[in-house]
């Protein structure tokens, strides 16, 4: 049986934190920016966490 392969598109999209939990980037803050308010831009510049629905999906991909 051959190994199970990780989603590399995961490995390179999430960051596992200290706790176990997993950051990621905010989506809508590539293209189209003129149309978007400065304030907006800039809350979409930090990195938040993954909701607790979705961990188990990424911790399956990462693994």
């Amino acid at each position: 049986m051959p190994k199970m392969k990780s989603n590399r598109g995961a490995r390179k999209s999430f960051r596992e934190t200290a706790s176990g939990h997993f950051k990621r980037k905010k989506a809508f803050r590539s293209h189209i920016l003129t149309s978007k308010s400065t304030k907006r831009k800039r809350g979409l510049r930090k990195a938040t966490l993954v909701s607790g629905s979705e961990e188990k999906r990424v911790i399956a991909m990462m693994q």
